[in-house]
């Protein structure tokens, strides 16, 4: 796992539970904003089918950085929230790097128990969105 994302795991793992549900309030209001060319050019993002709210995700790069653009709804913090720990651990990141981290990265957050089932899955359907994307850009020796 990268450093970031361990990173992003570490700061989790080291509150108390009743505390994680706040880290993920703030990570929900430190969401990069999407690059207005995609608000010109809907078509760039797509879908993520999984997440309740409308998110959509473009993924785009080369072997050796990846870059990742979130739309995330204001009023579905937990989802901006998510979105933005996924920013955290795998923006800039090489594409290797982004396909070794742990599909089950979302558990490792210790939120399972804090948040529904439905909302995890949301966040497991973003990570599997950027890895498919990434293997891609791979496949494309970009």
């Amino acid at each position: 796992m990268n450093s970031n994302a361990q990173a992003v795991v570490d700061d989790f793992t080291f509150l108390e539970e009743r505390d994680r549900l706040q880290l993920l309030l703030e990570f929900s209001e430190q969401l990069p904003d999407l690059d207005a060319r995609f608000g010109e050019n809907p078509e760039l993002l797509e879908r993520v089918e999984e997440c309740q709210s409308p998110v959509f995700i473009a993924v785009e790069g080369n072997l050796q950085r990846v870059s990742l653009h979130f739309s995330a709804p204001q009023e579905a913090p937990t989802t901006r929230g998510f979105a933005s720990v996924l920013s955290s651990a795998l923006n800039g990141q090489s594409a290797q790097e982004i396909l070794d981290l742990p599909d089950d990265f979302p558990s490792m957050l210790g939120l399972d128990r804090l948040i529904s089932p439905l909302r995890v899955r949301g966040m497991r359907g973003m990570l599997s969105r950027i890895k498919r994307k990434t293997r891609e850009i791979v496949a494309a020796g970009n």
